[in-house]
């Protein structure tokens, strides 16, 4: 392991060093690649680094102990040192676990209500506005593809891209069945109810990574429909486009412009279409792929919001790190949920490893 930890820290000396040459300046496509590999590699090569101070520290503390006077000092740095530099081995094992290609990639997300009728549908818009929340305070952008609405403010069906750095690699963990307990609010007798969405995530596939043949596409326009007022009611500026082998139907209707929602359209076909290639592929290992954090299936029960207690409850963790205060939760507040999610699927895939 520290080997590889010695040529990425060469690689890492190198990038910098082609980032400073002038040609790299004049040539800004280069200049972001190169930046980008070498602020991936960052966290890693400061930890590894830190773990070289330790062991060095170690070894003088070590030498000093062959002297009286100095002996207490040297062995509390020695076990100060050894202690950190267990640490920072952990860290680093961390590190070196293979990324997730998509991590760094825009997010395609779809909510959908379910069980429960208009009180699931009220859910879904709790559900949207939290992620909203949270996108706006990781300073990410949402764009409404489609919306679909009820009469009470409810959402049958929305799909949105969440633009910004690290989205996927944070929002990947929702996907899946969200569940509700309380009274509704066309509840007149007090009586809790239990309903539920689903949340589907999505990474953003460019051109070059899925190509979709034109031949296999239907695409129709129609008049949009809900808020725009008479603009939309006058064009056929919405967009359904139908992939005819697989039968998958993708509708954009939030944008003016036809074009504008025909790119989005075809964006959002191809991540569902990309989905399911991937899901194809691993299906004869998906059972070896499942950690603590599941399977990511839509379908999945991972989280319960019980109003009466004050808690949300992800079904993913174990122990008391499981339940966290609902009014935080639903308000946007996600990041100590995601951070416990991101901690127990990095600990599964090191037992694994370990293991393997």
């Amino acid at each position: 392991m520290f080997e590889k930890l010695k040529l990425l820290d060469n690689k890492y000396e190198l990038l910098h060093a082609r980032l400073e040459e002038p040609a790299t300046y004049s040539d800004p496509a280069a200049y972001a690649k190169l930046e980008r590999e070498a602020r991936e590699l960052q966290p890693l090569i400061e930890a590894y680094r830190a773990w070289e101070n330790a062991e060095r520290t170690m070894e003088e503390a070590l030498a000093l102990m062959a002297d009286a006077e100095m002996k207490e000092l040297a062995q509390e740095e020695f076990a100060a040192a050894k202690q950190e530099k267990e640490r920072l081995e952990q860290e680093i094992k961390l590190l070196l676990l293979p990324k997730d290609p998509n991590d760094g990639k825009n997010v395609i997300m779809e909510i959908r209500g379910g069980v429960g009728g208009e009180e699931g549908m009220l859910f879904a818009a709790d559900l949207f506005r939290m992620y909203s929340m949270y996108a706006e305070s990781k300073g990410w952008r949402i764009e409404v593809a489609n919306l679909s609405e009820t009469e009470l403010g409810g959402i049958k069906e929305i799909s949105f891209v969440v633009e910004g750095e690290g989205a996927y690699s944070r929002l990947k963990y929702e996907a899946g069945g969200h569940r509700v307990q309380r009274v509704p609010v066309t509840e007149s007798g007090g009586r809790i109810h239990t309903s539920a969405a689903t949340v589907a995530v999505l990474p953003e596939i460019e051109e070059i990574d899925f190509h979709l043949d034109p031949g296999d596409l239907k695409i129709d326009t129609y008049r949009s429909s809900g808020a725009g007022g008479q603009h939309v009611n006058k064009t056929e500026s919405a967009i359904r486009i139908t992939h005819l082998p697989t039968g998958t139907v993708v509708e954009c209707q939030d944008e003016r412009s036809q074009y504008k929602n025909k790119d989005r359209a075809m964006q959002i076909l191809r991540a569902k279409l990309y989905e399911a290639e991937q899901e194809k592929q691993h299906a004869a290992v998906a059972s070896e792929r499942r950690s603590q954090i599941g399977s990511g299936d839509r379908s999945e029960r991972i989280r319960t919001y019980n109003f009466p207690q004050n808690r949300v409850t992800d079904h993913r963790l174990t122990g008391e790190i499981k339940n966290f205060n609902i009014q935080s939760i639903i308000n946007g507040d996600l990041d100590p949920l995601i951070d416990s999610l991101i901690t127990a699927d990095r600990a599964a895939k090191l037992q694994a490893q370990t293991e393997a």
